[in-house]
């Protein structure tokens, strides 16, 4: 671990970014450029006190989610997030931490969305990254962990995750989870998460097994949405997809018809925000 140049390089990274980049409103007392330290703190889901020590060639050697989190606050790019971890000491071939880098330019668009229902999710279903109303409306997808990270694992392994869904839609959606995995497999080969997945499902799960023998493809497009949310009930949605290919990953952000019960209760949802029990 290089503590010395790791400091300098995460110090050039923040005073680089404006509070513009990444949703934050400047203020009048700003007096310099860039970016103060609690914010890119608060950024990348650490305290204060950890990010100003490594800042200061003082802190402890960070992991590897620790620079996960610290590249993704930094808006920084694969090839620059690449360089932290040689900094740090690790070694930068294909991880599985890897997919948890969300391009910068995806980063600065959903920054922009903070009033919207919009997450970044893995072409294997893992919530990367979700706005405050897109937990209120889904639930916090991004709290799992192993193979339960991928909604599709979830979708024929736990049937509570599909109480989100009306139940006469839960046959479509089985078939969208299979054709989403099946592309994701095809792509990624043997050996990949996503064969993991796979391979974990077939035995387990009879109607998973049954779909992935038919081959199902899925469309280019998003399809329109229903989700049962426990306090407001059927909520109707539209949802537009940005795609990264470089990065495999999804920006999703789902509206409503403006002037329609289910615009009424987005809005609501905004107010009252997350009341799961």
């Amino acid at each position: 671990m290089d503590r010395a140049r790791l400091a300098d390089f995460l110090r050039t990274r923040r005073e680089a970014l404006q509070p513009e980049d990444v949703g934050l409103p400047r203020g009048q007392r700003r007096r310099t450029g860039g970016l103060r330290r609690e914010e890119v703190a608060v950024l990348s889901d650490m305290s204060i006190d950890y990010y100003s020590r490594l800042e200061q060639q003082r802190g402890p050697h960070p992991s590897e989610q620790m620079l996960a989190s610290l590249a993704r606050g930094l808006r920084l790019s694969l090839e620059e997030r690449d360089h932290l971890f040689q900094l740090a000491g690790y070694a930068t071939p294909q991880r599985t931490i890897r997919a948890e880098h969300i391009n910068p330019g995806m980063m600065r668009i959903f920054d922009g969305l903070e009033d919207a229902a919009a997450q970044v999710v893995s072409h294997l279903g893992e919530t990367l990254r979700q706005t405050r109303l897109a937990v209120a409306l889904l639930g916090d997808e991004s709290a799992y962990a192993g193979l339960a990270r991928s909604k599709h694992y979830r979708w024929f392994t736990d049937l509570s995750s599909r109480a989100i869904h009306p139940e006469e839609d839960h046959s479509t959606q089985s078939r969208l989870m299979v054709a989403n995995l099946h592309g994701a497999y095809t792509r990624d080969g043997r050996g990949s998460r996503a064969a993991e997945i796979v391979e974990a499902l077939l035995p387990i799960s009879p109607e998973f097994a049954e779909l992935w023998r038919e081959h199902p493809v899925a469309g280019p497009y998003c399809a329109p949405k229903r989700i049962q949310h426990p306090q407001l009930g059927l909520v109707e949605l539209y949802c537009q997809t940005l795609v990264d290919p470089d990065q495999s990953q999804l920006l999703v952000v789902y509206t409503a018809a403006p002037g329609t019960e289910s615009y009424r209760k987005l809005q609501l949802l905004s107010v009252i925000g997350d009341q799961r029990v």
